[in-house]
């Protein structure tokens, strides 16, 4: 609770993902965000986060272990907010010693080098994300199989919503047909009101994936939507939790 005593303000903050990991005998919290689009504020999210994390063990007398903070973007622009507590303000140098540092850990995926990710699956994950970013879909065309939930999360990473139609059922995918798929879908990416509607529905069906149900209520909000709040809303798929994020991006 913050704030003063007449009116206090309580504070909620969930990580999207946190493990207590073991390296080499010694243990740490990891904390993991994902995000697709830009937040100038991340770096305050994450001292909230890292915060509440130390207190929470300290109360619980137990053991307090170090936390450590990744943010996983997934986005097609490059970053361009404060990783370090100290680059979000202009402090006057003779003042920065006085001043606690507080940082995060940033992976692009577009920059990650795959050759380190010794599972396949993930390899191959964000291979295809990183060339779809760059258009190269010759560099797609191998013959190896994707797990068919991945090339799912590759293609709403991407913006590539036209992949999900007519999906093939099974575990895996033919990477090979898949790009010659998500390659076509790019080449029309005309804006014709056939297409759009076929957006519309591509992403109904992924938001019922994500959220597990749809309402009639945000259903026609989705139908009555442009093309532009639907571009926007397919890049922050990832950060919806409820249909009320939803509804905060097209509306």
């Amino acid at each position: 609770m913050i704030g003063n005593v007449d009116d206090p303000t309580e504070i909620k903050r969930y990580r999207d993902v946190v493990r207590k990991a073991s390296i080499h005998g010694d243990y740490v919290i990891i904390g993991i965000e994902h995000y697709s689009t830009f937040d100038k504020n991340m770096i305050f999210r994450i001292l909230n986060y890292d915060a509440t994390t130390y207190i929470n063990q300290v109360e619980s007398k137990k053991e307090v272990y170090p936390v450590g903070s990744f943010v996983f973007y997934t986005g097609d622009k490059k970053w361009n907010t404060p990783l370090e507590l100290n680059d979000y303000f202009d402090i006057p140098e003779e003042l920065k010693a006085y001043i606690n540092e507080w940082k995060f850990i940033f992976v692009d995926v577009k920059e990650i080098d795959t050759s380190k990710i010794k599972d396949e699956q993930t390899r191959y994950f964000i291979e295809a994300i990183q060339e779809m970013y760059k258009g190269n879909f010759e560099g797609l065309h191998r013959r190896i199989k994707m797990n068919r939930d991945n090339f799912i999360y590759a293609a709403i990473i991407t913006g590539s919503l036209d992949l999900i139609r007519d999906l093939p059922e099974g575990d895996e995918i033919d990477m090979c047909e898949g790009m010659e798929r998500m390659a076509e879908g790019f080449r029309n990416e005309g804006r014709k009101e056939g297409e759009k509607r076929e957006k519309k529905t591509a992403l109904l069906s992924l938001l019922k994936v994500k959220l597990g149900n749809v309402s009639n209520q945000l259903e026609q909000a989705i139908q009555n939507s442009s093309i532009e709040k639907l571009n926007t809303l397919t890049l922050s798929i990832f950060d919806i939790t409820n249909e009320d994020d939803v509804l905060k991006i097209i509306n």
